[in-house]
């Protein structure tokens, strides 16, 4: 034999070796079978805990929506905020940090003047519009019994055309010789067409009122609905009149629906720019207009978008003195 090794001590060795090869082999199907079986155990553990917290499913729930408004709310305020800091040079933005955008916006008093303008004719839509929904609001929840859901219905009727095309019937019933107009000169109440009907912030004021009414009448609805009716009857059982009763039960119950429709109302019609341009004329421009120049004509978008941001700054602090003064008066009448 080679090497003088004996045919025993080959056999020993090959032996030893196949020995060597089987526990090698038994510990490598070991550990596949211990990761076999843990994986699935992790795996439905994971399951459980998904399935046991509240939160996790209802997170899993909100994130599409959360990824919706992130990318299609958050970021183009961001990109609004950034852009405000900026300089532009002709068709070129300089990209360096700077508030000469916010410093002339305070240097030209015409821009808060025309803010607070804007505020003061987005508050009288806001009333107005409150004043005439509550009435409607409160005969449906009250008087209607039947069919509720008709009149729901006929209240957005005026959503089924275009927002330009509603704008423009009112521009044509307000015009020197419109619809308002000849008919009060026809039973002749004038002699000649009102021009203060028009290009004015009245016109204004109207035709928002009456484009954002069913904002305003949906929510109040909704609270006056809910109201528990045995609070009415035991208000009347106590002595109290029909007026009393209103103002004391009603009315309180149904604020938040009249909060809402106040905030659904005021915050859009702050920044609209469509309506003062085709009905406003020059006296009932807004706010909304001077962003759209900056953006469009003007060609200064660092400028407009600070001015934007001005306009949000001060619409969030006048929501919160809002909800605040809101919640006194409610802690109050409670």
């Amino acid at each position: 034999m080679p090497g003088g090794a004996s045919p025993s001590g080959i056999m020993l060795l090959a032996h030893d070796d196949l020995a060597v090869y089987k526990a090698r082999r038994y510990k490598d199907l070991s550990f596949m079978s211990r990761s076999a079986t843990s994986s699935p155990g992790f795996g439905l553990r994971l399951r459980r805990r998904f399935l046991a917290s509240e939160a996790l499913r209802g997170f899993s729930l909100l994130s599409p929506t959360l990824l919706a408004m992130v990318f299609g709310l958050a970021m183009p305020l961001l990109v609004l905020f950034t852009l405000s800091f900026w300089l532009q040079d002709y068709v070129d933005f300089i990209k360096t940090f700077s508030w000469k955008n916010y410093a002339d916006f305070f240097d030209k008093p015409i821009y808060g003047m025309i803010l607070f303008k804007s505020i003061k004719i987005s508050g009288m839509v806001t009333l107005a519009t409150v004043l005439l929904a509550y009435p409607m609001a409160y005969f449906i929840a009250f008087r209607i019994k039947t069919n509720k859901l008709v009149w729901l219905i006929l209240i957005t009727v005026p959503f089924w055309t275009s927002y330009l095309l509603r704008v423009f019937a009112w521009k044509l019933m307000l015009g020197y010789n419109g619809v308002v107009n000849s008919g009060l000169k026809s039973i002749g109440l004038i002699s000649e067409p009102l021009e203060f009907l028009l290009y004015n912030p009245t016109a204004v004021t109207i035709t928002l009122a009456h484009a954002w009414a069913a904002f305003a009448i949906l929510p109040i609805y909704v609270s006056l609905e809910k109201i528990d009716r045995s609070l009415l009857e035991a208000a009347r059982d106590l002595g109290e009149n029909a007026f009393m009763t209103f103002v004391r039960v009603t009315l309180p119950l149904s604020l938040p629906g009249v909060i809402a429709a106040s905030l659904l109302v005021f915050i859009p019609t702050v920044g609209d720019y469509v309506t003062p341009s085709l009905v406003g004329g020059p006296s009932g421009i807004m706010i909304g207009n001077i962003i759209q120049s900056m953006f469009g004509k003007a060609f200064n978008w660092p400028l407009g978008a600070a001015i934007s941001v001005m306009v949000m700054f001060t619409i969030t602090a006048m929501v919160c003195a809002f909800l605040w003064g809101t919640h006194q008066f409610r802690r109050r009448v409670a």
